[in-house]
């Protein structure tokens, strides 16, 4: 991704690695977003917005430069986490016609197994009930920003009165406090809705960045020429950003697709709630109708809203994540915790003219990952290798001091937290998207990428390669395949993805 930011360079102090230096098991404390894209972060890109606690991570510990996902979707992306295992193997592989199976072995019940504490609060997003935890309370779905309802470990679902990144912490923390047995180590989850669509700010963020101008990305007007898949996606700003929905440009005599919806989450705001809503948006609703706005003057118009709702909802999660870093330090915890941050993938903020995710091209194929090490471990600053969201639990098990079951496809993370570089560490990865037909109309695809070069192929109702020189294309914009002079890296690739795909037993084109 461009305009990273340096954290002190690349290769710094190596880990005490001796067993007395760690006899202790670390606490694990793992905070978990939607769609929150690293551009939409300070510790990586500084063109739009501070995060100031989130950078504290990064600063203090481990800032992960080459993080990725195995399928840049919501649901299949924590089944992955949850198993390290791709989506074939646990059987989660689109959030139209598939329930997890929450019996089936995962990072948080070996851990429960092993004499941890665990818990998850927030969003779980897979259809099932979860296993293997101490203590759940989850959203239904993906969630209400305002007044959410939860469902608990009882059995009944009830509403509560908040805005939903605040209770979601609220009930992290009370647990941490007063439910955990304090004489075992832990393993809390806190997983927010924060930041997925249609980006409802909380009422104190509402008057935030409305003074600030985004940098429009110079691909919003991609005409994706070379690319039939990318031509045919539903996720355009400017043709499928919902205005009323997305936008919250709601008037009465206004119509669209997804008005009822919104009008949904509206409705769960209290009175006052509501007022404050009202008197922000009102003058915007009016001013925008009044303008008639088309073209390019609509198409910059919603980019900007866009990006401000988005950047408000990151403001409350960021102050969030400061609540429970404080809370953590104030115990006396943060010495033996490790505290780590990412997003169930990345996230399109106009690249490509896009919103939303789902396509292996950069923006959505990386994810943000840092973390703030437990005592032992020395190393701070960036970590440079290919890393994937398969490698969280064997990660989290082995510094537990849990063996790593051998069917996990996912590799330990470890060696890479004491500062070591290891020779056979991957030099490619494996990624696979499933939900066709569906939302956004994103097709069917797989595909390998390594340091320079990456390899996808779009299939079922379709058949399409491309290949990108992501050294002289960061961009992709120029798809390579069948170009003269591309043959022997073509091939290289193709042998490449075949290989991986016996390795993690993902049967499809095997023989070709």
């Amino acid at each position: 991704m461009n305009n990273r930011l340096p954290l002190g360079g690349s290769l710094l102090l190596t880990a005490m690695s001796t067993f007395a230096q760690r006899a202790e098991r670390p606490n694990i404390v793992f905070i978990m977003t939607d769609d929150h894209t690293a551009q939409m972060m300070s510790c990586y890109d500084r063109r739009y917005i501070e995060t100031p606690h989130l950078d504290r991570i990064a600063n203090d510990g481990l800032r992960f430069t080459n993080s990725f996902v195995a399928n840049s979707l919501s649901g299949p992306s924590r089944a992955c986490l949850l198993t390290g295992k791709h989506s074939h193997k646990n059987g989660f592989t689109d959030n139209t016609s598939c329930v997890f199976d929450a019996s089936q072995q995962t990072f948080p019940a070996l851990l429960r197994q092993a004499g941890y504490q665990t818990a998850i609060f927030g969003k779980w997003h897979l259809e099932s009930l979860p296993q293997g935890f101490d203590k759940w309370e989850i959203v239904p779905g993906q969630g209400n920003y305002y007044n959410p309802d939860f469902i608990r470990m009882t059995g009944d679902t009830v509403r509560v009165k908040g805005y939903l990144t605040n209770l979601i912490t609220d009930k992290s923390i009370h647990w941490m406090e007063h439910e955990r047995d304090k004489t075992k180590p832990f393993c809390i989850m806190i997983h927010h809705k924060a930041i997925h669509r249609n980006w409802m700010a909380n009422t104190p963020e509402l008057e935030l960045y409305e003074d600030k101008v985004f940098p429009v990305p110079e691909t919003f007007y991609d005409d994706y020429e070379g690319r039939v898949a990318a031509q045919q996606q539903e996720m355009s700003i400017i043709k499928d950003m919902d205005v009323i929905y997305d936008l919250k440009m709601n008037r009465a005599d206004k119509r669209s697709r997804l008005k009822r919806l919104y009008e949904s989450y509206y409705n769960r705001m209290d009175a006052q709630e509501k007022a404050a809503w009202d008197a922000f948006y009102g003058p915007i609703i009016s001013d925008f109708y009044a303008r008639n706005l088309s073209g390019k003057e609509l198409a910059e118009w919603k980019y900007q809203r866009y990006m401000r709702d988005y950047a408000k909802v990151v403001k409350s999660l960021d102050d969030n994540v400061g609540r429970v870093l404080d809370y953590l330090a104030a115990k006396g915890l943060d010495k033996n915790t490790l505290v780590v941050y990412t997003s169930d993938q990345g996230f399109y903020m106009g690249e490509h003219g896009w919103f939303d995710k789902r396509f292996m091209y950069e923006e959505s194929f990386r994810t943000p990952l840092i973390m703030r090490l437990p005592e032992g471990y020395t190393r701070k600053g960036d970590v440079d290798e290919l890393v994937q969201n398969i490698d969280y639990a064997p990660t989290f098990l082995e510094l537990a001091g849990v063996e790593v079951p051998a069917d996990i496809q996912g590799v330990s993370l470890v060696p890479l937290l004491e500062g070591k570089h290891p020779k056979r560490w991957r030099k490619s990865l494996y990624y696979h998207y499933y939900e066709y037909p569906a939302e956004h109309a994103v097709k069917r695809h797989y595909g390998v990428r390594n340091e320079r070069y990456k390899l996808i192929h779009f299939y079922n109702d379709i058949d399409e390669w491309e290949l990108y020189d992501l050294w002289n294309d960061p961009q992709e914009l120029h798809n390579l395949y069948g170009k003269p002079g591309t043959e022997k890296v073509t091939k290289k690739m193709m042998k490449e993805l075949h290989k991986l795909q016996k390795q993690y037993d993902d049967p499809i084109e095997q023989k070709l």
